[in-house]
């Protein structure tokens, strides 16, 4: 499915995969008008249409080298030649990228970004905005908001330091760093780093890992992992107990159970 000439939305063979390809190479995929709606109406479409009712996993993923090189240049450059005020050009700011974002880290599917080339400024908060970051060895990351004199945006203070914590993203928004895979994966920016010519093979062993789970109670884990950090241990502890109260009632739960005494692979169905 053709979103616009931005984005592609594509189903795998038995559609527990979505994949979200940004393409607009000839402009490294920056985050323009075209690609924030993209992304948007393919998440909106993965939630909501019949013929995405089996995704159980959403990967994104860019074109032609690279991920995205984050904010649109050539908006920029529109927006400091016009006479937009400024109170409209924060309120177009937090229609597009800040309710992708916002959008993106509250989807109840599992999503992955696949990073292979650059993913700066904005382009990197969109790859950590998903849960889980797999990067070809020639993957670099930067949050290079100082190198066109801007402040962070796109969420990095709220994303950047509950991953790598306060100081290292201090570190990286201050200074502006282009850093690779490896050194990513050191921060705890990617999950895992794979060679370039293994990475698609890897990479769907990955997902097919992910998808293979058992789809309700998933969702609950991607839930509850994301909400931990703002709770008491207290609250934390209920909203478990709730969830697992749940997950108790459904098929796969005793599906999970049935295969562990048969000792083989259990077969979730999602419900």
């Amino acid at each position: 499915m053709t979103l616009g000439d931005a984005v592609h939305l594509e189903s795998g063979d038995d559609g527990h995969v979505a994949t979200i390809t940004l393409d607009q190479p000839d402009r490294r995929n920056a985050l323009s008008r075209e690609i924030n709606a993209g992304i948007t109406e393919a998440l909106d479409v993965i939630e909501d249409d019949e013929a995405y009712a089996d995704a159980r996993c959403v990967v994104i993923e860019g074109s032609g080298g690279s991920f995205s090189a984050g904010g649109d240049i050539e908006a920029m450059i529109e927006g400091l030649e016009g006479d937009m005020p400024l109170d409209e050009r924060v309120r177009a700011l937090e229609r597009r990228t800040n309710q992708l974002m916002a959008r993106l880290v509250s989807f109840p599917l599992p999503t992955i970004a696949l990073v292979d080339g650059p993913a700066v400024g904005a382009g990197a908060n969109l790859a950590i905005a998903c849960d889980m970051q797999l990067a070809t060895a020639d993957a670099a990351f930067g949050f290079v908001f100082r190198q066109v004199g801007l402040s962070i945006d796109a969420g990095t203070s709220y994303l950047l330091p509950r991953i790598v914590g306060e100081n290292v993203a201090q570190e990286l928004v201050l200074t502006g760093d282009i850093i690779g895979a490896d050194r990513a994966a050191d921060f705890g920016l990617v999950n895992h780093v794979y060679p370039s010519d293994e990475f698609d093979e890897r990479a769907d062993e990955f997902v097919e890992k992910i998808v293979s789970g058992p789809p309700v109670a998933m969702r609950h884990m991607k839930r509850l992992v994301g909400e931990g950090l703002d709770k008491s241990l207290e609250q934390a502890l209920t909203d478990e107990a709730t969830a697992q109260g749940i997950v108790f009632q459904t098929d796969d739960h005793a599906e999970g159970v049935s295969a562990f005494f048969e000792d083989r692979e259990p077969e979730y169905e999602g419900r």
